[in-house]
């Protein structure tokens, strides 16, 4: 079993003797999402390394923090490979709730495109607290997972040919677009995914280089942390909490896993 393997299972808690395969991929998706954030700290820490694997077995799984879906659907990608899948990676452009438009800064998504018995679907564990937590077809059947439920639509546009709706438990009454993909999107090399890495970094109307944010799956809902508030949703019931800088990084470190604030981050 290659370092990869055998540490991303550890990072997730999942065993060396567990078989991953596509049967099991609603366990595995759900282990990660409640053990590694989805998170900007690195960005507004000026501390952004080159994507590559190496990178990402330090950032994720050795310093224990959490990423950005170029990152944390990378190196799930990677630990799929690593147990006999052949996964693509695409990239899709995401909806803008606030602003009622597709995001501007373009193609920025990354997600995965996973065959089983020649179905193809999106695999995504990069998409903040809007996660499936299954493999989503792309022939249109609503899945139902934890966190609500998911389907993808075959659409004609010139952003994308699907899109990924979704309709989150305990939040949404009818359906939300998620993202638009194009299944011939592919990134050939991980090493592609540093121009997707710049536009978030420095793009001016980029959703994570403004301020921080941490967002997490628990075993009863999710948590959401800024620099102002530290939000729970707990079966349905939502608690927010006004906080200072010091009991955000206290917050990071105790429901997050973030051990360690350099400098920059303050």
């Amino acid at each position: 079993m290659s370092n990869l393997n055998l540490q991303f299972r550890n990072r997730i808690g999942i065993p060396s003797n567990v078989e991953i395969a596509f049967e099991t991929l609603d366990f595995v998706l759900e282990k990660t999402a409640k053990t590694i954030p989805f998170e900007n700290l690195c960005i507004l820490g000026n501390r952004v390394s080159s994507i590559s694997q190496e990178n990402l077995i330090n950032k994720i799984i050795q310093q224990k923090e959490g990423g950005l879906c170029y990152e944390l659907n990378t190196i799930f990608f990677l630990f799929l490979m690593e147990n006999g899948f052949k996964p693509s990676l695409i990239r899709g452009v995401t909806y803008d709730h606030n602003n009622h438009q597709w995001n501007p800064i373009g193609k920025t998504h990354v997600t995965m495109i996973i065959n089983h018995d020649e179905k193809p679907y999106i695999v995504d564990t990069g998409f903040g607290g809007n996660l499936p937590l299954k493999p989503v077809p792309l022939s249109g059947e609503t899945v139902i997972s934890n966190n609500g439920e998911f389907r993808i639509e075959c659409v004609d546009r010139e952003s994308g040919d699907y899109i990924f709706y979704m309709k989150l438990r305990h939040k949404h009454e009818d359906w939300k677009i998620g993202y638009t993909f194009n299944v011939k999107d592919e990134i050939q090399n991980v090493s592609d995914l540093n121009a997707v890495q710049t536009i978030i970094v420095e793009h001016p109307k980029s959703p994570f280089n403004q301020k921080p944010l941490l967002t997490m799956l628990t075993d009863d809902g999710n948590m959401i942390l800024t620099e102002t508030s530290f939000t729970e949703w707990v079966n349905g019931k939502v608690e927010k909490k006004e906080i200072d800088h010091n009991r955000f990084k206290e917050i990071a470190k105790e429901h997050f896993g973030i051990q360690e604030f350099k400098e920059n981050d303050e």
